[in-house]
């Protein structure tokens, strides 16, 4: 049985859901909510992660593995040419 999902506070909205290259893209990779917060929080709005964590109303450890994995997934959208879609 896996643990249930803790509510993460969010309060941003994306003005659009889909990012994708000019060129044909190769696949797409899917942001969520909670990493979209992530990176808005960190790298817009300058907050420490202890901060950020605060904010969404979660530890900072998952804040950390959240933020790693908004990064992970648009660095392979980028280098692959991969659409980014926002859910």
């Amino acid at each position: 049985m896996t643990r249930p999902k803790i509510h993460r506070c969010l309060k941003c909205k994306p003005f659009c859901r889909c990012f994708e290259p000019k060129e044909k893209a190769t696949g797409e990779e899917v942001l969520m909510a909670d990493e979209f917060e992530a990176l808005k929080l960190y790298e817009v709005d300058g907050l420490e992660q202890k901060e950020a964590a605060v904010k969404m109303e979660i530890s900072q450890p998952t804040f950390g593995r959240i933020l790693a994995s908004a990064h992970k997934k648009i660095a392979r959208a980028i280098v692959g040419g991969k659409t980014i879609n926002l859910k």
